[in-house]
């Protein structure tokens, strides 16, 4: 005999007790020194200075980051 799947339409679906989600790499709450030179060390550019920075023109803000946004060699 054939056994056939019967799914009832008016049974309520049932409830999420709980849902496990996937560690993220990049999550900050983490953060602790050792990852952050870590970052540091796998970024080709140095440290950008935080703040706000105004500039005359494109021309001056381009020079500026270039002065202050060096490569690293490795």
């Amino acid at each position: 005999m054939k056994q056939v799947n019967v799914i009832n339409i008016d049974d309520p679906a049932g409830k999420t007790v709980g849902r496990r989600r996937p560690p993220n790499p990049l999550c900050t709450k983490t953060f602790t020194i050792q990852r952050a030179s870590d970052w540091q060390e796998a970024l080709p550019v140095r440290f950008i200075p935080k703040g706000v920075f105004r500039f005359n023109s494109h021309e001056e803000a381009d020079l500026w980051m270039r002065k202050n946004t060096q490569v690293r060699k490795s």
